[in-house]
C-alpha cells in the first residue's frame, strides 16, 4: 500500500462506506430534460413488428421476413408474406418448439463510449437526432434494447488523457471520495443515455470499470497494474462503484447491471485503461460491493468475469511469475464466498468460443449468462464490401446465432458508433467498427453490425424467452444455414436464421402441424416473426430422451450423434445405403410416444430411400411401427400409443448416397 496516506482503523472504513452510500453523487450535475425532435430518416425495417402479434386470427397465419444481404441490395429490408400451409417440404426443416424454454432475453445493443458521444456530437443536431431514431426507436429503428456503458475511460476516448471520476495527481489518495465527480459525463454521455431512454423506455445499462482511479493500483497508473492489496482498498473500489450508481441514478439513468473489471485477464493492454484482476481480488470487491448495493441500489445487479470465452494465450503467457493464471476464471469465481451477490457472468469474443458459455450454465444453472463485447474488427486495406461482408457473416453465425443459442440474455457489440477512421482511440483497436459510421461531411451509414443486432433487436423484446429450434450450422462454419428462435411477451414467435453458405439454401419452418417454405440468398441473414394461432396445435408435445444412447451397423461411434439433441452434427453410414442397415437408440427407460421424428440434417439426399421403425421393451423382441419410402430431410412417423425403451430405424432401400441422421425426436 502507497505510504502517503494510510486508513487502517476499522472505524475509517466505516466512514468510508457510509459515505459511498449516503452521500450521492458529489458533484454530479443534476438530470436535465433532453429534447429528441422527430427524426427525419428511419430505418427501412420502420414497420412494427408489433403487429405480428395482431395476424393469424384465421386459420392461415402469415410470416413476415425481414432480409439483409451481402451485397447491401436488402438491408432489414421487408419481403413478402408467406402463409403457412400443410405441405412439407424436402428441404431441411427447421422444428420450432415452443414447449421447450431455455433463458429469458434483457436485450441487445453496443457501447455509447466516450469516442460514440463524441463522433454523435459532432453531427448536426437534426442528423444525430435521426441517427439515434435509427438506433433505439423500436418503430423507426433497430429498438436498442441494452447498452454497455464504460465507468470512465476505455481504449475508445476522445479525451486527450485517460480518466476516471476521482483522479488526483501522482502519489496522492482520496480515500473519502471528495473529489468524485461525473461532471465529465454530463457534456454528451448523459444527455446521449437519456435520449436513448426517451427512444426505448424498456432500455437496460451494464456499466463496466476499465480501471480503478489510479491512486488504488500498484502502479500508480490507469494502464495495467492491479488493485493495491488490503481492505481498506477493496472498500473504496467498492465504494467509488456505489458513487458512480448513485451519481447515474440521480442523473436519470439507473443502472440495472454492474461489473467488477473489464477483462480482467488482460495484464498488459496496450495503452489504455486496464487492470490484472485475479479472482480473489475480485471476490474480495464483491464482498464488500454486495450489501452496499443492497442499501444504495438493490434493483442494480452484479455480474462477474466480463472477458473473453477462453483465457488468451497472451493473458496466460503475461501472468506475473508465482501468480495463477486462472484459465477457469468464471467458475473459480462462482466458487467463492462472493457468488452469493453474483447474478452471473459476462463474456466477450476475442478468444474461444459461445459453447464455453453452455458448460458455465451447465455447472452453474442458477447463474445468468450475459455476453457484453465485441467488434467486428478487419484487415487494415480491407475495401468497405469485404468489411461488411465478412462481419455480417462471422456476427451473424457467431453472436446473433451462436451467442443466444449458448443461454446468453444479452447480445452487445462494443461502440455504437465511430468515425470513418475507426475512432476516436486513445490506444487498443484500431481495426474497430461501430453500429454506425460518422463521416466528415456530416452523413452517417450503417454497418454489418447495425444489422447483426438489428435482426434481433427489432424482433425479440426485453423478457421473451428462447425456444427450441433445430439448428443446422455452427459457429465454426459448416455452410448450413443456423438459426435461433424466441417467444416474445405477446405471445408472438421470433426466427432468426443465416445461411452460412455462399450460395442459396432452401429450408422449410415447422411449428406444430404448419409449415412454410423459404430460400435463404447466400451469406444472408433472415429474422421471421408470426402470431400465436390455434392452427399450430397438433396436440402432440416432445418426449425427452436426455441420457439416450444408440449403435449402428457401421460407423457406430458416431451414432450417438443421432441423439444428442444437436441437429448440426449426425450419424452418418459411410458407404452407399443398403437394405438392412441400421441405427438402434436405447432410450435407458421406456417411453411412450405416438410421433417419430426421423431428421436427416442440413445434408440434401442425406435421408434413407426406404425405411422402417421397429419399437422393443428388451431389446431382443421387436414389434413393426411403420415403414415407407423415404421423401426428403425430415421424415415424420405417425404410429400407434407405443411404450419402448428401444428403437431401430432401418433402411430398406438401395442408393449410393450416404444415409444420415442428425436427430431422432420422440412426441406424444
Amino acid at each position: 500500500m502507497k505510504t502517503t496516506t494510510r486508513l487502517w482503523a476499522g472505524a475509517a472504513i466505516g466512514a468510508l462506506l457510509a459515505a459511498s452510500v449516503t452521500a450521492g453523487a458529489a458533484g454530479a450535475a443534476p438530470a436535465s430534460s433532453t429534447a429528441t425532435g422527430a427524426a427525419s430518416a428511419a430505418t427501412t425495417a420502420s414497420a412494427t413488428p408489433a403487429t405480428a402479434a395482431r395476424q393469424g386470427a384465421d386459420d392461415t397465419p402469415q410470416a413476415r421476413v425481414w432480409l439483409t444481404t451481402l451485397d447491401r441490395a436488402n438491408l432489414l429490408t421487408p419481403q413478402a408474406q408467406l402463409a403457412f400451409g400443410d405441405t412439407r417440404s424436402a428441404d431441411p426443416t427447421i422444428v420450432i418448439d415452443p414447449e421447450t424454454t431455455y433463458q429469458s432475453m434483457d436485450g441487445f445493443g453496443a457501447s455509447i463510449t466516450d469516442s460514440s458521444a463524441a463522433v454523435l456530437f459532432a453531427l448536426s443536431k437534426s442528423e444525430r437526432d435521426a441517427t439515434m431514431t435509427k438506433l433505439f426507436d423500436p418503430v423507426k429503428g433497430i429498438g436498442v434494447s441494452l447498452l454497455r456503458q464504460p465507468i470512465g475511460s476505455s481504449d475508445f476516448t476522445a479525451a486527450s488523457a485517460h480518466y476516471t471520476y476521482d483522479d488526483v495527481a501522482p502519489g496522492k489518495n482520496d480515500y473519502l471520495l471528495r473529489k468524485f465527480s461525473i461532471a465529465h459525463d454530463e457534456a454528451q454521455i448523459l444527455p446521449l443515455l437519456r435520449q436513448a431512454k426517451k427512444l426505448n423506455p424498456a432500455l437496460k445499462i451494464v456499466a463496466t470499470p476499465w480501471s480503478p482511479p489510479a491512486w488504488l493500483k500498484t502502479n500508480d497508473s490507469l494502464v495495467g497494474g492491479q488493485l493495491e492489496p488490503g481492505t481498506i482498498n477493496a472498500a473504496a473500489y467498492a465504494a467509488y462503484l456505489v458513487r458512480y450508481v448513485v451519481a447515474y441514478k440521480q442523473a436519470g439513468i439507473p443502472i440495472d447491471y454492474l461489473t467488477i473489471q473489464n477483462e480482467p485477464q488482460n495484464r498488459t493492454p496496450d495503452g489504455y485503461p486496464g487492470m490484472d484482476m485475479p479472482v480473489a481480488d475480485q471476490a474480495r470487491v464483491i464482498t464488500i460491493l454486495g450489501p452496499l448495493l443492497k442499501v444504495a441500489s438493490p434493483k442494480t445487479k452484479i455480474l462477474g468475469y466480463d472477458h473473453n470465452w477462453a483465457t488468451h494465450p497472451n493473458d496466460l503467457a503475461n501472468t506475473p511469475s508465482g501468480q495463477d493464471p486462472e484459465p477457469d476464471y468464471p467458475a473459480k469465481l462462482l466458487q467463492t464466498k462472493a457468488a452469493k451477490w453474483i447474478s452471473g457472468t459476462a463474456f466477450h469474443c476475442y478468444y474461444g468460443d459461445p459453447s464455453a458459455q453452455t458448460a458455465l450454465h451447465e455447472q452453474f444453472p442458477d447463474k445468468g449468462i450475459w455476453f457484453t463485447e465485441c467488434s467486428g474488427s478487419h484487415g487494415v486495406d480491407d475495401p468497405p464490401a469485404k468489411v461488411f461482408s465478412d462481419t455480417l457473416k462471422w456476427h451473424a453465425r457467431t453472436i446473433t446465432v451462436g451467442v443466444t443459442r449458448n443461454w446468453a440474455k444479452s447480445t452487445v457489440n462494443w461502440n455504437i458508433a465511430l468515425d470513418e477512421n475507426g475512432g476516436p482511440n486513445l490506444g487498443g483497436c484500431g481495426t474497430c467498427t461501430g453500429l454506425v459510421t460518422t463521416h466528415s461531411d456530416g452523413t452517417v451509414t450503417t454497418d454489418a453490425e447495425y444489422y447483426t443486432i438489428g435482426h434481433l433487436s427489432k424482433f425479440v423484446k426485453p423478457g421473451a424467452v428462447r425456444i427450441a429450434s433445430t439448428s443446422f450450422g455452427t459457429t465454426g462454419w459448416n455452410g448450413q444455414i443456423t438459426d435461433v428462435a424466441f417467444r416474445n411477451p405477446d405471445g408472438s414467435y421470433v426466427l432468426v436464421a443465416h445461411n452460412e453458405n455462399d450460395d442459396p439454401r432452401g429450408m422449410s419452418v415447422k411449428v406444430g402441424s404448419k409449415s412454410f417454405d423459404y430460400t435463404m440468398p447466400g451469406g444472408s441473414l433472415a429474422t421471421f416473426t408470426w402470431p400465436a394461432s390455434t392452427a399450430f396445435d397438433d396436440g402432440l408435445a416432445p418426449v425427452a430422451i436426455d441420457g439416450a444412447t444408440a449403435t449402428a451397423t457401421s460407423a457406430s461411434a458416431d451414432a450417438g450423434l443421432a441423439v444428442d439433441g444437436d441437429a448440426s452434427t449426425r450419424w452418418s453410414s459411410g458407404q452407399g445405403q443398403t437394405a438392412g442397415q441400421n441405427l438402434t437408440v436405447d432410450f435407458g427407460t421406456a417411453k411412450t410416444f405416438s410421433r417419430v421424428a426421423v431428421d436427416s440434417g442440413g445434408n440434401l439426399g442425406d435421408y434413407a430411400r426406404g425405411w422402417s421403425l421397429e419399437a422393443s421393451t428388451d431389446g431382443t423382441t421387436w414389434t413393426m411401427l411403420a415403414s415407407g419410402a423415404g421423401t426428403g430431410q425430415l421424415t415424420e412417423v405417425d404410429v400407434p400409443g407405443t411404450t419402448a425403451r428401444y428403437l431401430r430405424v432401418a433402411s430398406t432401400g438401395d442408393a449410393g448416397n450416404w444415409w444420415s441422421i442428425s436427430d431422432v425426436r420422440l412426441y406424444g
